[in-house]
């Protein structure tokens, strides 16, 4: 099978598929046959430098997420057929990811679902959708009618966050790097479009908000906790800025009296959380929305264009020949 294998970090240009052998069942293992899978940020940064930490195991395929179907179940209880979502939980560090066409995976990191959604739509949803739903209504303990802030509202997961906000009917506030993507957000029903080119908008936010989804990061932390109305909560979920650790941070002076600062870690999906999400986006009839389509074959232009921030929102990479021929 085709996969795409690292072993060390690597430069775009020099990524290339490789032929390697389907990988053999184990007990409590799962074979899926990987329809399509999303990309992160995360990866990019994985292979750019992460790889080299000594705790992962090399070679390794990245892909922390995939959509496909149960090739062969060993001995769990889902069956040859199911149409199921993968992520996390160590996928595409500690074992082999979804950068490849039959992925072998823990059981625990499988997750059967009953949807309407096509695959190139559904391959959206898994690490996307898993970490706006648990920053959302785990962390953020968002209700109906709350005015969010989202810093770094362009990105795939500031998208599903939009989206998951409406449907509940929130004021939502997002602070974006230029406004290109306006007409985007308006027809996603963004209330107030914040350009932010200087990591701040302490100048040009006259509201405080109920919550905050922090997708900026460290670098952008200390501010947003001060656009929190008493009770508010900022969850920090992204590293868009870069910074991936607050330097210096006193929380006693940093934390407004009232307010609440949280975190959300996306490693550790569960059976019964993936249900009620996907219920939600059923009742709610939500339609991701995708950026640019790949062929799994053109491995150099969407490692190239995930680097450089180009997917236009969550990048799918179509590794079923069948499904190829739909883009």
């Amino acid at each position: 099978m085709k996969a795409l294998v690292l072993e060390s970090s690597t430069k775009v240009e020099d990524l290339k598929l490789s032929d390697i052998d389907i990988p053999k069942v184990k007990d409590d293992w799962v074979l899926v046959k990987v329809m399509a899978f999303g990309m992160n940020h995360s990866e990019a940064l994985f292979r750019q430098f992460e790889i080299d930490n000594p705790t992962f195991n090399k070679p390794v395929v990245p892909g922390i997420e995939c959509v496909g179907i149960v090739e062969d179940p060993s001995n769990s209880d889902l069956s040859k057929g199911d149409k199921v979502i993968a992520l996390m939980g160590g996928m595409g560090r500690t074992f082999n990811g979804s950068y490849e066409e039959y992925v072998l995976l823990p059981r625990k990191n499988v997750f059967k679902v009953n949807t309407k959604l096509d695959w190139i739509h559904l391959a959206a949803i898994p690490e996307t959708y898993f970490t706006a739903w648990g920053s959302l209504f785990e962390c953020l303990q968002l209700k109906e009618n709350d005015s969010l802030l989202i810093r770094g509202g362009t990105s795939a997961l500031g998208i599903a966050s939009i989206i998951l906000a409406k449907s509940l009917g929130c004021r939502v506030l997002v602070t974006v790097r230029s406004d290109k993507h306006n007409e985007l957000l308006e027809y996603l029903g963004v209330d107030k479009i914040i350009i932010d080119t200087e990591n701040s908008i302490k100048d040009k936010i006259v509201e405080k908000v109920d919550k905050i989804l922090e997708l900026v990061g460290p670098l952008t932390v200390p501010e947003s906790l001060k656009l929190l109305n008493k009770g508010g909560i900022c969850c920090s979920t992204g590293i868009l800025g870069n910074v991936f650790t607050l330097d210096k941070f006193d929380p006693i002076k940093e934390i407004p009296n009232g307010c609440y600062l949280t975190g959300f870690y996306s490693n550790y999906p569960t059976q019964e959380i993936i249900d009620e999400m996907m219920t939600f986006i059923d009742d709610y009839e939500i339609i991701p929305e995708i950026g640019k389509v790949y062929s799994f074959d053109d491995v150099i232009e969407y490692s190239r264009d995930l680097e450089n921030g180009k997917t236009n929102g969550k990048g799918i990479v179509v590794v079923d020949k069948e499904l190829k021929k739909q883009i």
